[in-house]
């Protein structure tokens, strides 16, 4: 690392200051010097007024800087001071000796801003969101292996174009075998880390999945955009009398399937069915059919503000046509992974679905992030996941 005196400087709006001070990570080209140049990854001396800070420069991103530190240049072993107490802070996790899955570093959460980090079982998956998170990268790798007992650590590449995003490498030990299996609140899953969405499992719904678990005996259960069926697996663990999980993906329902034999759970007492889940909710309709729980968690409907409106129309329609199919009486759990979607737009639009579909909506349960996906107070752009769980009933 070099020495402060060595570093390029920039300097920044005054009236960025606040925000700075306050502890918020990032700064945008706009608001950068036009004439500043530097590669990728250069480590910079920013000031606004009197505030200093010291950052990673993008030279390409319109994220121009992520602040790591108010106090000094960044070496090594503040990155392991840093990946050491975000291991403290998920011991609760690992006390329950129950869950072998989990995010062991979350970005600006965990004060590493732009890289993250899953543990799956004894191998950690690291993925970065720019190039000029590179020169940090064995610093992260160098701590992981004095933190934690692992057999090998691998890099998920999250490239614009699809072939690319996906790719793993091997950064220290051995590649995770493709059949792996993890643990999650005692259940066991297939976790593809080569192939699978958000490195093989949505490791942030854990929590949320184990509270619906408590709410499912004897009920007939509907589980939308399912995925590889964690939600369902719940469920049926819950004693669901039948699960039924809905995704368009073939692969998808085998890999529920799967994971239902997996745990002792015969497959065929549910239903996977493979569709697109607005045309399966026009059938459930017309056919009249519906179930006492219904779960909504389909993905990102928007990627920036431009697709914000287009977003929440597409949120209204889902969730109207998902309560249409509950039962009144029923419970409805939607969800949200939109960072563009604030919980309050979020409230508010399950409030237009409701109206749409003819129906009240009973807020009982309403969370964000779990303990492993922590968000800084100063920076609520990290905070993207909503879980909302209500009584769906008739109008009267």
């Amino acid at each position: 690392m070099p020495m402060t005196s060595s570093l390029p400087t920039l300097e920044l709006p005054p009236f960025l200051k606040k925000s700075l001070v306050e502890g918020h990570p990032w700064v945008y080209r706009d608001h950068v010097p036009k004439n500043f140049r530097a590669p990728s990854g250069t480590w910079v001396q920013a000031r606004a007024g009197n505030w200093t800070g010291y950052a990673l420069w993008d030279a390409t991103s319109p994220l121009a800087l992520r602040i790591f530190s108010q106090r000094q240049p960044p070496d090594e072993r503040w990155v392991a001071a840093r990946v050491a107490s975000a291991w403290a802070l998920r011991e609760p996790i690992r006390q329950q000796q129950q869950t072998s899955a989990y995010r062991w570093i979350f970005g600006e959460g965990d004060h590493l801003p732009g890289l993250t980090v899953d543990l799956y079982g004894a191998y950690a998956v690291l993925a970065t969101y720019s190039e000029s998170l590179e020169s940090i990268v064995p610093w992260v790798v160098a701590a992981m292996r004095d933190t934690a007992p692992l057999q090998g650590i691998v890099r998920r590449r999250r490239g614009e174009r699809d072939e690319e995003t996906g790719k793993i490498e091997a950064l220290w030990g051995e590649l995770p075998p493709r059949d792996l299996i993890v643990e999650e609140h005692g259940l066991r899953f297939r976790a593809n880390l080569y192939e699978g969405q958000k490195t093989g499992l949505f490791l942030d719904h854990r929590e949320n999945r184990y509270y619906l678990q408590h709410l499912t005996e004897g009920k007939r259960v509907l589980n939308l955009f399912s995925y590889s069926g964690a939600f369902s697996l719940y469920a049926a663990r819950g004693g669901a009398s039948q699960v039924t999980s809905v995704d368009i993906a073939p692969g998808a329902a085998a890999d529920a399937r799967a994971n239902f034999a997996l745990n002792g759970l015969d497959p065929d007492e549910h239903k996977f069915v493979v569709a697109d889940v607005f045309d399966y909710l026009e059938r459930l309709r017309i056919e009249k059919r519906r179930f006492d729980i219904v779960i909504c968690d389909p993905p990102s409907f928007a990627r920036n503000k431009e697709q914000l409106p287009q977003a929440l129309k597409a949120y209204a329609r889902v969730n109207a046509m998902g309560m249409r199919v509950t039962e009144p009486g029923g419970l409805y759990a939607a969800a949200s992974c939109t960072t563009q979607v604030s919980p309050d737009a979020f409230r508010d639009v399950l409030a237009d679905a409701a109206r749409q579909a003819g129906r009240r909506f009973q807020i009982i349960h309403d969370v964000g992030h779990p303990l492993d996906h922590p968000i800084m107070a100063q920076h609520l752009e990290g905070r993207y996941l909503k879980f909302v769980l209500g009584r769906v009933e008739s109008i009267w």
